[in-house]
This record gives structure tokens, sequence and C-alpha cells, in this order.
């Protein structure tokens, strides 16, 4: 992918989205500190390839390196957010296919998955229409979701004679609408309604079709104002502190805030509420 700019080492070089990124598998578009991912084959319903997963990972990936975006919204095109991997285009040709082959491909898929959860922006999900398999995945993988009444969330894997187990979703779904619930979704493979998705803490919100984009990136750009270092911060104790114990994550939360109080937007926030103005964050 040619993300990096000017420089040997990728991880001192400057990822430039808004002049450097034409995605092939899907629409990229930059305004304001917010990155917008849109996937767009709506004739059939959003689905994923080998090449839109290996694409989205490696974008997620340089994204961690973009201090210029703040945010990212995740949508689909068309009134539906993914339909899942292509029936034709990988679930036909995994059939084919002998253990290293499936392995490197269930790898790929958890490593987009991985992907998102590293990347150290908020990343919003729009979701709107079919939300199934892999889609449902990267719905689950952001970390706030909107959707509309016609959202149907499907982990649907055992439909196609699969483990529920695909992606992370046994670790990452029963943390969102707890053990229960998810068990019987991952079981059954049947949609969550919006309703649902609502009330069990899936979704943040529901919109209709029609503002669902404009709802999601408004919350995109007010978090993109914000201390975007801090909100990285903020991200990385989230997922970690599953694995602690609560003195390990308060002395971790200790330790994370002490360094937040390093940055300049801990001293602009200051200035500003001295000044009685709202602060201008700048990310360091």
């Amino acid at each position: 992918m040619k993300h990096y700019i000017g420089a040997s080492n990728p991880m001192h070089a400057q990822f430039e989205p808004k002049a450097d990124y034409q995605a092939e598998h899907f629409a990229w578009r930059y305004e304001a500190g917010v990155g917008t991912i849109t996937l767009n084959r709506p004739e059939r319903k959003n689905p994923l390839t080998f090449d839109s997963y290996a694409e989205l990972r490696d974008l997620f990936r340089a994204l961690t390196y973009a201090t210029d975006v703040k945010v990212i919204v995740v949508t689909g095109a068309g009134g539906n957010f993914c339909s899942g991997g292509d029936v034709h285009e990988i679930i036909g040709p995994l059939t084919g296919m002998r253990m290293p082959e499936l392995l490197e491909f269930t790898r790929m898929t958890g490593d987009l998955v991985k992907a998102i959860r590293n990347c150290p922006q908020p990343i919003v999900g729009a979701i709107d229409g079919v939300c199934a398999g892999a889609g449902a995945m990267i719905a689950l993988a952001c970390d706030l979701r909107y959707g509309t009444p016609a959202t149907r969330t499907a982990f649907l894997f055992t439909r196609v004679g699969l483990a529920g187990a695909d992606m992370g979703a046994c670790a990452l779904l029963p943390r969102v609408i707890g053990q229960g619930r998810a068990s019987e979704l991952l079981f059954t493979g049947r949609a969550m309604t919006a309703e649902e998705g609502q009330a069990w803490g899936f979704f943040n919100g529901l919109h209709d079709s029609a503002s669902l984009l404009d709802a999601a990136t408004k919350v995109a750009r007010d978090l993109a104002e914000g201390p975007s270092f801090a909100h990285g911060m903020t991200k990385t104790m989230l997922a970690q502190e599953w694995s602690m114990t609560i003195d390990q994550a308060i002395e971790a939360e200790a330790q994370a805030q002490a360094i937040c109080m390093q940055t300049e937007d801990f001293k602009r926030a200051y200035e500003a509420f001295a000044a009685k103005r709202k602060p201008v964050f700048g990310g360091d």
C-alpha cells in the first residue's frame, strides 16, 4: 500500500489520507479530522472479498500513524452495511482449500478485527439494513454503533456450518451484550433486531436511514474536536482492563492519567477553563 511518504521507516513516516490514499475496494473520504470508510458494493449488499478484507486490514493498521485522522466512521452504501463474505468470491473458493490456506484466511479476517481494535482513533459505525457475518464483526469491533429501525445484525456463521467462534465473536460479543444473549445469537445465527440491539447495548442509538450517516458523523466530529491523545488512551484502557484485576486496573489508570497530564491538551483545557472559553485541543 502507498501510505507512507518520505521515510524508509514506516514508524516514522507520515500517512496522508487526504492526498495519498485511493481505496480500491471501498470508498474513503477525509474531512475535518474525520475519515469515512464506505463499503460500496450496494448491488450485493456490500459483501467482502479476499482483497477487500486485506485492504481494510492494511488501512486500519496504517491509520495508527495518521495523526491528522482523529475519528473514523464506517458505513455501507445503498441502505445496507455489509452482508459478510461474498458467497461466490470467498465461501465457494474456501470449500476447495486445504488446512494451511484456510488458516491463512481465518487469521487474516481476525487480523482485520485486531487492526480495528488496535487503531487508537475512536471508530463509529453507521449501520443500516443488513449487517451479517463478517459485517457484524466489523460493526462489533467499532467503539460506538448507531443503527436504524431496519438494521438486522446476524452472526450467522452456524447457518453455513461453521462455529459461532469467528473473528473474535466469542470474546467480544459477550462483553457488549452479555453472555446469555451472545450465546443465543452465536448458536442460532438469528438476526438481532434494531430494538434488541439498542436495549442490549449493542447500539448507542437508532436513527432513520436518511439521517443515520449525518448523526454518526456529528458524533465523530464532536469526538474529533476533543483530546485525541486522551481518546486513544481511553480506547487502550477499555481494551486492556478486561484482563486485569480491579487493583491492577486502578494502578494502570493512575499511570495512564499521569501520562495524559503531561500533554499540552491538559494545559490547554485548564487555560481555557480559567479564561472561560472552550478549549481547542491539538492532540499533543
